[in-house]
């Protein structure tokens, strides 16, 4: 697979930290990538690092680190999420939510909005104690 950019960026679990982290993604807006795209994948990358702070992190120290990488190849943008949370099964919450999750939902639109974005959406376990979400959407 031919890399075109590839980028990774830790930050902190506090709340101001996601403009750090869009200001970041701002430099995959790439002429190869369509805008469209590009946006589908930034609010994305919003909804899993919020997750990473309010759910993953939830309890934890502000300093506790959230690592995440880009990797931008043709026709594919992969993003990963490592967090340092307990974890969760992906597949059963996400069935859930689908089934329960409408516009007028108080919580539980993040899963849906980045299952409707990527084509390929997981959530694991690492082998050093982390979670990593992995977001990966083709052009």
């Amino acid at each position: 697979m031919t890399i075109l950019q590839q980028s990774h960026i830790q930050t902190t679990t506090g709340r101001e930290a996601l403009k750090q982290v869009l200001a970041w993604f701002d430099q995959f807006q790439a002429e190869a990538v369509p805008h469209d795209v590009w946006l589908q994948c930034q609010l994305a990358l919003i909804e899993g690092f919020t997750n990473a702070i309010r759910h993953a992190h939830q309890g934890l120290p502000e300093d506790t680190p959230i690592e995440l990488e880009v990797v931008l190849s043709p026709q594919v943008i992969d993003i990963r999420i490592w967090d340092h949370g307990p974890g969760f099964d992906l597949e059963s919450v996400l069935r859930c939510k689908l089934a329960t999750t409408n516009a007028q939902s108080e919580n539980g639109r993040g899963l849906k909005i980045m299952h409707m974005v990527a084509d390929t959406l997981s959530y694991e376990p690492t082998a050093d104690q982390r979670n990593c979400l992995h977001i990966q959407k083709r052009y």
